[in-house]
């Protein structure tokens, strides 16, 4: 089948990244040269990804206002809503208790044998401590035209929703407006398609450039913390299917199926942008509702960053360890409910996950500057939490399709194979996904 050759595909061109930039990196001589070729093979890594950050506004905003126009009443907004933030709230506060329990049983930065910065040395990131005026402010758009022009996709949503509701308060009015979002839903997922062709490349340059600038080495340093937590990961995974196979039985297997494709997306290239046109369209492909995909995914974005929050408990107490930090149970439970508070709505900040870390330590007495030790090597950490957001939020959209009785009991056929050679025009027509 097509997504399934396109996965191979993926997968293919991540080996050959990581051989691609090794051997660049052992072969030549010049770290100059190395440098810029890490800088210009990421050229195409840039270019997929602003091709994918074209389509996200107008695909956000066409499939939840059609999805919207369509519910019966504002009531429906706001029980999938409460049902939504449920779920969000749930998986957040397993994600940051299990990173807490892992990173106490491995204790990683204790003994780690790494030079300590100075503990007032700075780190360079842009923090911004949570104030009710700066959430609000990001929350709420001042321009819907600014929102999609910087991809903003929490203030697209909330434009969308009042769009949305006032054309279902209009009624027959705005059926052909409706019906016209709807066909520019569809033509956005087409372009998706064509999109995705240059996924391998992308993919490729990605891995390449990472390896190429840090080499592998830097595996052998950090190798027990990174495999720590991927195992934290791993866990994180299971536990979170577990959960949604109280809810979807069975059929959550084939759900993690369907998100593989834009998982292994999210995983090579670092960037849940680049995966959520696919998550979309698999999630529909699998049966979830229009409406509730729609609404849950880009909500999803900003609340329900599960690798991102397992993380932030990990490095917190990483660096806590390191400088030999005594962090009290009382002290860490503190430490967990401002990661809660901290985490949400900064989605499409450079480096966010390490943003938001570095505006909690301070507040818990940890020296900022540990966060030196990782930032060099974050890109290995953003991989895999950033494959577990990806699939977090598709399992948060099964689960709230299910509990609102519009999870399809059948998934949406697969893709049809490609024609061979001189086959007739009868031949099953590839399936589309489904958008109204």
């Amino acid at each position: 089948m097509r997504s399934n050759k396109l996965t191979s595909y993926i997968l293919v061109a991540m080996v050959l990244g990581v051989i691609t930039g090794q051997a660049v990196r052992e072969l030549v001589p010049d770290p100059e040269w190395v440098k810029s070729f890490a800088a210009n093979i990421s050229l195409l890594t840039e270019i997929f990804l602003r091709l994918i950050k074209m389509i996200i506004a107008p695909l956000v905003f066409t499939t939840l206002v059609v999805g919207i126009a369509k519910m019966d009443d504002i009531g429906t907004v706001g029980r999938i809503g409460a049902k939504t933030l449920l779920w969000f709230v749930g998986a957040s506060a397993v994600s940051i208790t299990l990173g807490m329990l892992l990173v106490n049983l491995f204790q990683p930065g204790v003994a780690s044998g790494l030079t300590l910065p100075d503990a007032g040395a700075v780190t360079g990131l842009q923090k911004s401590a949570l104030s009710l005026k700066e959430f609000v402010a990001h929350l709420v758009p001042k321009s819907v035209i600014e929102a999609m022009a910087t991809n903003e996709i929490l203030q697209i949503v909330v434009f969308a929703v009042f769009f949305g509701l006032a054309a279902a308060a209009l009624g027959q009015r705005t059926r052909a407006l409706i019906a016209d979002l709807d066909m520019l839903a569809h033509i956005m997922l087409k372009v998706t398609t064509f999109v995705m062709n240059f996924s391998p490349i992308a993919v490729f340059a990605a891995m390449a450039a990472i390896v190429a600038r840090q080499g592998l080495g830097v595996l052998a340093t950090y190798g027990k913390f990174i495999g720590e937590f991927y195992i934290g990961i791993a866990l994180l995974l299971i536990l979170l299917v577990a959960a949604a196979s109280l809810v979807l039985g069975r059929r959550v297997l084939r759900l993690v199926k369907y998100l593989r494709e834009p998982t292994l997306l999210a995983f090579s290239t670092a960037s849940s942008e680049a995966a959520f046109p696919k998550t979309l369209e698999q999630l529909e492909r699998f049966g979830c509702s229009n409406k509730v995909a729609s609404f849950v995914l880009p909500m999803g974005y900003s609340f329900n960053l599960d690798g991102s929050m397992m993380f932030c408990a990990f490095a917190s107490m990483f660096v806590a360890q390191v400088y030999g930090v005594d962090m009290s149970i009382g002290s860490q439970v503190a430490l967990a409910l401002t990661l809660m508070i901290t985490s949400k709505g900064i989605a499409g900040v450079p480096r966010a996950s390490l943003v938001v870390v570095a505006a909690t330590l301070p507040s818990v007495g940890i020296p900022e500057a540990g966060l030196l030790l990782l930032i060099g090597i974050d890109q290995f950490f953003d991989m895999g939490r950033t494959a577990v957001n990806v699939i977090g939020n598709g399992i948060a959209t099964a689960v709230v399709s299910k509990w609102e009785g519009d999870l399809q009991p059948h998934a949406h056929a697969e893709p049809a194979a490609p024609a061979k050679p001189g086959a007739g025009a009868g031949e099953a027509p590839v399936a589309e996904p489904a958008v109204s």
